[in-house]
């Protein structure tokens, strides 16, 4: 019998969390986008991109092709991609060691 042990850190669960909880909020967003709701308020903008920022950069794009949703907004796209900018910045940070004297 093959075992296989598959266990995830911490930081992996918190990433997959954060992602899935971005996927939840542009598709949410979306499915109110197309219904017009007026009764519930939809998702704000600052609110989708700071699941975006906290790690869920991966859902909100995958999101953000599958459902078609906020590619055709100029202004949104500006933002998330200085989102994903400052995020690739921090990483690079993380990997030349510049936080490990902190």
């Amino acid at each position: 019998m093959v075992h296989i042990d598959f266990t995830l850190t911490y930081f992996e669960v918190y990433l997959l969390c954060s992602n899935l909880l971005a996927s939840l909020l542009y598709g949410y967003d979306k499915l109110l986008a197309l219904n017009h709701s007026k009764i519930i308020s939809r998702i704000s903008e600052n609110k989708l991109l700071f699941t975006t920022l906290i790690g869920g950069t991966v859902g909100a794009i995958l999101s953000m092709f599958i459902f078609r949703h906020k590619i055709r907004k100029p202004s949104f796209m500006i933002k998330f991609s200085l989102v994903v900018i400052i995020q690739l910045g921090v990483i690079f940070l993380y990997i030349k060691g510049i936080f490990s004297g902190l």
